[in-house]
């Protein structure tokens, strides 16, 4: 599932600030990360399975290696947990509604707060 209409796609933001920003909400970076993009994720274990909130995102300038990059966010996305063969975010899947509503309150707060320091606004 696609968490359109959010503004993510506009948001350019400074690595550490927005690790430090998604690191408060739940959201963590860890090792999901190579030199060019980073992967933010929240899990959530629910009776109805295991889901990831998931928030990419690519480097437009520096290198997330050295920890000095400005990050291009993407849509974020919801997906549900299939042992053994990983997450699914197709449009087929269902979420529950709680679950849907309880990301899109962190995503518009995580929004809120890197729209104060995010880059060329």
């Amino acid at each position: 599932m696609k968490f359109e209409n959010l503004g993510y796609e506009d948001i350019k933001a400074d690595l550490k600030r927005l690790d430090d920003v998604m690191d408060d909400y739940g959201l963590v970076r860890a090792e999901q990360w190579d030199y060019e993009r980073v992967s933010y994720d929240r899990k959530f274990e629910l009776k109805e399975g295991v889901f990831y909130l998931r928030v990419l995102g690519y480097a437009v300038e520096g290198d997330v290696g050295a920890n000095k990059a400005v990050i291009q966010l993407l849509t974020p996305l919801l997906g549900k947990h299939y042992y053994p063969h990983g997450v699914e975010y197709g449009e087929g899947e269902n979420f529950p509604k709680t679950l849907v509503s309880q990301c899109e309150k962190i995503l518009t707060e995580v929004k809120s707060v890197v729209d104060s320091f995010q880059t060329n606004k």
